[in-house]
């Protein structure tokens, strides 16, 4: 395996047509103080460890629901039990070992604070690569609700009439949002644990490799009736040189999102000019999108562009 040296900073764009990407727990979709719409790091993380989960039999995805015979969510004792067995007796650098051997863990890092009834262990490893919230950068927050009927009655409403009725409930959705998640890779985040991990590694090529396509095309994949309508919409990309010290600003607020001429567009401009003055530190620019409904505008001459759903270059 070819160890992953670079760190990387870029934005993946999540796109919401009639959809609820991301629900709070009021079922609206959330919003910030001032009404813009947004969605958590851990929606896009679901998406990305969900793909992995099922493109990837041979990889293992530790943060993942898995359910007990009764269809109750097993504790992290018991997860670790059913992945790697002997929790009671291991040593606290064996389940390092072990947690390291997870792609997710590998990616996101992890709080681990298992318990069972002879032992606990405490582990916090910090992932490298992290994602931010994602911000709906269209100028418009249109939310709507809508009623539905459910197909059975509810003995237990209020009143004889509505205990005879079949029952209301209510969606609510986003007409239109484009969520920009900034977020940055760095391997050397796992360095720390790694020195007491003698039988881990730390990032690979390969994996990567996984991440980019998940990145691009996981929220796509994960089709719910809640989500759908909300999918990945552009994946960019700067990687550093190996030796690069440079840091770069959160890239949400560097970029536009609008419609023009019936496709949306998608402007670079203020992100060209931050980008501009680290060319020497960039060793490659990638975005992945989809020319057929999507205009991108201002983006840096050196950029090789990617069909989002092919990964083919586009001419």
């Amino acid at each position: 395996m070819n160890e992953f040296k670079n760190r990387v900073f870029g934005c993946a764009i999540v796109k919401a047509i009639n959809a609820n990407y991301n629900a709070d727990f009021t079922h609206q979709p959330r919003t910030l103080p001032d009404g813009t719409v947004y969605a958590t790091d851990k929606a896009f993380k679901y998406s990305v460890r969900n793909y992995i989960n099922q493109h990837y039999p041979e990889e293992t995805v530790f943060f993942f629901k898995r359910l007990n015979q009764d269809m109750n969510p097993l504790t992290q004792a018991e997860v670790y039990d059913n992945l790697f067995e002997n929790f009671e007796s291991v040593e606290k650098a064996e389940v390092l070992n072990n947690l390291l051997r997870c792609i997710d863990i590998r990616f996101f890092g992890a709080t681990f604070a298992a318990k069972s009834k002879k032992r606990t262990i405490n582990l916090s490893i910090h992932g490298p690569v992290q994602i931010n919230h994602g911000v709906n950068r269209y100028p418009e927050n249109e939310i709507y609700s809508e009623q539905i009927m459910s197909p059975f009655r509810n003995p237990e409403s209020e009143g004889q009439d509505e205990r005879e009725a079949s029952t209301l409930g209510q969606q609510s959705k986003l007409k239109e949002g484009h969520y920009v998640h900034h977020f940055s890779v760095n391997p050397k985040n796992l360095d720390a644990m790694l020195k007491f991990a003698e039988k881990a590694g730390g990032l690979t090529v390969e994996d990567i490799g996984k991440l980019k396509e998940a990145m691009r095309l996981g929220v796509t994949y994960y089709d719910s009736a809640a989500k759908a309508g909300a999918d990945n919409e552009l994946l960019f990309w700067v990687q550093l040189k190996p030796e690069s010290k440079k840091v770069l600003p959160v890239f949400t607020e560097f970029i536009s999102v609008n419609r023009e001429n019936g496709k949306v567009m998608i402007d670079f401009g203020a992100l060209k000019n931050v980008l501009s003055k680290i060319n020497d530190e960039i060793e490659k620019m990638e975005v992945y999108y989809l020319p057929e409904n999507t205009i991108i505008k201002n983006l840096p001459d050196n950029v090789h562009r990617y069909n989002l759903l092919t990964g083919k270059e586009v001419n």
